[in-house]
């Protein structure tokens, strides 16, 4: 295939460049003007038309797709602690292997939709633990878009399920080791429901399958405190402990670690993923991404996978943080989501560069004021929306054209997924 006339973008640092572009399979193997079509090669003109890198959503918990507009708890939570007890945990007690499907179709639809053609899914089915990322892998790919996919294990349900949890991962890693498409990495729920042994079981799988850990780390204030009370640690130390902070380490949230312990966690090399609406939403805290480092990625823990959607609200909360005098390159943690994707599948995201993958975003954007390097990011926060999208591709395949997916049939989806979330949001009652 051979793109031709596009403007092409890297995000951050922000660089325009007018290029053709060839993509052979899955890959990008040729970029520069004028570009000659090869004998039996497809040819589309994306002259007036910007493209970009496919976008990553760092973390997210995509079974959340069937919570939306679900009725409150009887009692409200008045903590982060009870909505996780209230809320979350009945949700993901009361999956099913049909609603794991779902959920992850629905979660791969709004993501090609809106750009984003990587995610990184750290799921919880208590219920239906053995095949459950394999049941997630079917649904991305039907989509077509890529996965990094983890099982969230913990302790809260007993060592059974904890063990269970254990073994869905290591089968994962196993099974996408070569894949192009999707991969793995050990997903664990957070210090506090993990007790030492499940915290040294985390780390000897990681790095017998030669990954990281993908955590819950200080999301609410009170995170650091259960797992001093419990184990007589801070969250940092316990990871240091069990060889689990290092660069292969996705950790997400971040919003109550001090200055010593993010410190830390840049020596590392971890990665940080920041979710701003799901950190507003739960009312805990601001995240100081400031200091996150360059290892900083963008996430939305359970909300849809519009990354310029994140974005904005990483933005105007990170404005209203700093105040009018100090700015925060927020576009940096889009391009931190393709660069973790560059570690994770082993080949560049991000750059449109030859020998990079074929994961992209084609625009009929209209800029009303000058595009150019310099006023790209105000683009990206004020203009550039999912409603310009004439094309997303993924490993070289479109899977959205003019916002319809192509793969699938969107109403059927939604129709057994709303007959679905009816019968989930009954057993969370019953």
């Amino acid at each position: 295939m051979l793109l031709t006339g596009g403007t092409l973008a890297r995000l951050h640092p922000p660089a325009l460049a007018r290029a053709d572009l060839r993509i052979e399979g899955d890959t990008i193997v040729a970029r520069g003007p004028n570009l000659r079509p090869t004998r039996g090669e497809a040819v589309e003109d994306c002259r007036g038309r910007f493209i970009f890198p496919g976008l990553v959503c760092a973390h997210t918990h995509m079974y959340s797709a069937l919570s939306r507009g679900m009725p409150s708890p009887a009692t409200a939570p008045a903590s982060f602690p009870e909505m996780l007890a209230r809320v979350w945990w009945k949700l993901d007690q009361a999956l099913t292997e049909e609603a794991i499907y779902y959920s992850a179709m629905v979660g791969a639809v709004e993501a090609v939709k809106a750009g984003t053609t990587t995610i990184v899914d750290h799921h919880a089915s208590p219920n239906a633990i053995a095949g459950s990322l394999e049941i997630i892998r079917e649904a991305l790919g039907v989509v077509g878009v890529r996965g990094v996919l983890g099982y969230e294990v913990t302790d809260r349900g007993g060592m059974r399920r904890r063990d269970a949890g254990l073994a869905e991962n290591d089968r994962f890693l196993t099974a996408t080791r070569a894949d192009t498409q999707f991969r793995g990495l050990v997903g664990a729920h957070a210090s506090f429901t993990l007790r030492d042994s499940s915290l040294a079981a985390l780390g000897d799988l990681a790095r017998y399958h030669r990954t990281g850990v993908h955590i819950h780390v200080a999301e609410a204030k009170d995170d650091d405190a259960r797992t001093r009370r419990a184990h007589g640690t801070g969250i940092v130390d316990r990871l240091e402990r069990h060889g689990l902070l290092n660069d292969h380490a996705v950790l997400a949230h971040g919003v109550h670690l001090s200055g010593r312990e993010l410190a830390r966690v840049r020596s590392a090399g971890a990665w940080l993923v920041h979710n701003p609406r799901s950190n507003m939403n739960n009312a805990v805290g601001h995240a100081p991404i400031e200091t996150f480092g360059e290892r900083a990625a963008l996430g939305t823990d359970g909300w849809p996978a519009d990354m310029l959607a994140e974005l904005r609200f990483a933005h105007f909360r990170e404005r209203e943080h700093l105040g009018l005098r100090r700015a925060y390159p927020a576009a940096a943690l889009l391009q931190g989501g393709q660069a973790l994707a560059s570690e994770v599948f082993g080949v560049p995201f991000g750059t449109l560069a030859p020998g990079s993958a074929a994961d992209l975003v084609v625009s009929d954007y209209v800029p009303p004021t000058p595009l150019t390097a310099a006023t790209l990011p105000g683009h990206l926060l004020a203009g550039v929306a999912p409603s310009t999208f004439t094309g997303v591709m993924a490993a070289g395949r479109w899977v959205c054209r003019g916002g319809t997916p192509v793969n699938i049939d969107v109403d059927a989806v939604y129709c057994r997924a709303r007959q679905l979330a009816a019968a989930l949001w009954r057993r969370m009652r019953g």
